[in-house]
């Protein structure tokens, strides 16, 4: 009896786990993580400037006339690539973008500015991801929608396409 108890046991738990698994791989997956900070004041920061010759970026930048964007990136970011020439275009528009740049140097910073361009009134450096944790960023790039009492109303999470800028304008406009 005992040998056969020996021998089902582990089968029987062998086939539990591979039913686990089987079950979860067909589930839907969330592949983004949403900030908790939706509809909360940004954290206080003061971050220096992520390169020569551009303001940092502070949580006082933020609170004025108008809603701005709060746009998280990096050099080494490829979509941070793909979505320059909408970054560009919202500028175009009269979108105030406010970057920080994770993890960076300045020299890659300036850089990838020379090349895609440069749509940022003020770039702070964010060398250990202190401020993208603090509002909930888990990823770059990521670009918020702020508020001018420094609120974050909304969180577009990826890089921006062209499909996107309308909803970021009308988000932009909402927040006023």
């Amino acid at each position: 009896m005992r040998t056969r108890l020996t021998l089902w046991v582990p089968l029987a738990l062998f086939a539990f786990f591979l039913g686990v698994a089987g079950y979860m791989l067909t589930q839907d997956k969330d592949e983004f993580v949403q900030s908790t900070m939706i509809g909360q004041p940004l954290p206080d920061f003061a971050l220096d400037p992520a390169v020569d010759g551009m303001p940092g970026a502070a949580k006082a930048d933020f609170v004025g006339s108008k809603p701005r964007l709060l746009n998280i990136w990096a050099s080494w970011c490829l979509p941070c690539i793909a979505e320059a020439p909408q970054l560009e275009a919202l500028k175009a528009q009269g979108v105030d973008i406010i970057g920080i740049a994770i993890r960076d140097r300045p020299q890659d910073v300036a850089n990838f500015l020379s090349r895609h361009g440069n749509p940022y009134s003020r770039i702070g450096s964010d060398t250990i991801s202190e401020v993208q944790l603090a509002i909930g960023s888990s990823g770059v790039p990521e670009t918020f929608v702020i508020d001018a009492q420094g609120i974050i109303r909304y969180q577009h999470i990826g890089d921006i396409r062209q499909d996107d800028v309308a909803r970021l304008l009308a988000e932009l406009e909402n927040a006023r």
